[in-house]
């Protein structure tokens, strides 16, 4: 039997590319499409939203009454920890591709996941996730050596900067250095700098247009330098990473997962 998935933030963009992974597998099915309860898509219907056809499932304004067996949410911090509060009170997993928590706001989610298994990634893409683990290798062999700068291009209409699968980077990157990514992150720069310092991580952030979502950290040496970059052409990538994560959280037929804090690098055994 198919793992019935909810999906929040389904008039989004995320929220489409979500419904189109749903229908190719044949291991999951959209069960609700829920979005704000004073959007003008109340009601509509979701297949149709998502340019689908019509598949016979309105949406809801809102997670009470849905019939779901795991929730995969892509909206803002405040509905996220509504959501999450929700799915802790009903013993639902979740699957969470938000950005932008501030510290308290991530605090107070992962809260939830004392109670129900919960997988929060700043990316869902197999091949971000790949690069997180060779961005450890190239920090572990070379980054004592080198200055490191993270440069991230995203769409006009993201909000947040740097995005967070660039302080996912950085943080991968500081945490094998053993450094406080808190205290070495330089955010762009102007003016009269001075030196670098070689233990700073930068970040540059570009903005504008449609791009899904580019990535690269740069590791400078004198005489060499080595670039591990990630680009995204389709969102149908991170909406396909966070179905397998559900499916992971759910068990796929077996018991679901035990409560706890997992990521994406846990459901691909990485």
């Amino acid at each position: 039997m198919a793992v019935k998935v909810a999906v929040t933030g389904f008039g989004g963009r995320m929220g489409r590319a979500l419904a189109e992974a749903l229908a190719q597998s044949d291991r999951a099915q959209l069960s609700a499409a829920v979005v704000r309860p004073e959007s003008s898509l109340v009601g509509a219907d979701a297949g149709e939203v998502a340019g689908l056809g019509n598949c016979g499932l309105p949406i809801v304004g809102g997670l009470e009454g849905a019939d779901f067996d795991v929730l995969i949410d892509f909206s803002a911090p405040v509905a996220t920890l509504a959501n999450a509060t929700f799915c802790a009170g009903h013993g639902k997993p979740i699957v969470i591709g938000t950005t932008g928590f501030s510290s308290g706001e991530k605090a107070q989610l992962l809260q939830a996941a004392e109670q129900i298994p919960l997988c929060l990634a700043s990316n869902f893409s197999t091949g971000v996730n790949l690069c997180f683990n060779l961005l450890e290798t190239a920090a572990r062999v070379m980054g004592q050596d080198a200055d490191i700068e993270i440069v991230e291009a995203h769409h006009r209409h993201k909000v947040d900067a740097p995005s967070g699968t660039a302080l996912s980077m950085g943080e991968v990157v500081a945490d094998t250095l053993g450094r406080d990514l808190s205290q070495v992150a330089v955010y762009g720069r102007e003016g009269q700098t001075g030196a670098r310092d070689r233990d700073t991580i930068g970040f540059a952030t570009v903005r504008g247009g449609d791009v899904v979502g580019d990535h690269t950290v740069m590791f400078l040496a004198d005489g060499e330098r080595v670039e591990i970059s990630h680009r995204a052409s389709s969102r149908l990538s991170f909406a396909r990473g966070a179905v397998r994560a559900a499916l992971w959280l759910a068990g796929e037929g077996a018991d679901q997962r035990a409560p706890g804090h997992y990521d994406m690098r846990d459901v691909l055994g990485l």
